[in-house]
C-alpha cells in the first residue's frame, strides 16, 4: 500500500516506452499514428458478427523482434 505510488510510475514508464516504440515502428513503416487502433476497430466489427469470438480482449500491436525486424501482431482470443 505504501509503495503503490512506485508500481503506478513504473506502468506509467513502461505504457509509455509501449506507446513511444509504436509510433517509432508505425513512421518506419509509413503507417499513421492510430493505425492499431483502426485496424483493431475493423476487427472487432468483423469478428463481432460470430459469438465464439471475445471481440472486447482483441489486441493490435506492431512489435520489434530481435532480428530487426517489425511484426504485425494480432490477438483475437476465444471466449470461454
Amino acid at each position: 500500500m505504501i509503495f503503490d505510488f512506485l508500481i503506478g510510475r513504473r506502468k506509467s514508464k513502461d505504457d509509455a516506452k509501449r506507446r513511444l516504440t509504436m509510433v517509432l515502428a508505425y513512421e518506419r513503416r509509413g503507417l499513421p499514428p492510430n493505425f492499431a487502433d483502426m485496424l483493431k476497430d475493423d476487427l472487432v466489427t468483423v469478428f463481432s458478427k460470430y459469438s465464439l469470438f471475445d471481440v472486447s480482449k482483441i489486441e493490435v500491436d506492431i512489435k520489434r523482434e530481435k532480428e530487426g525486424f517489425d511484426e504485425l501482431w494480432i490477438s483475437i482470443p476465444f471466449k470461454h
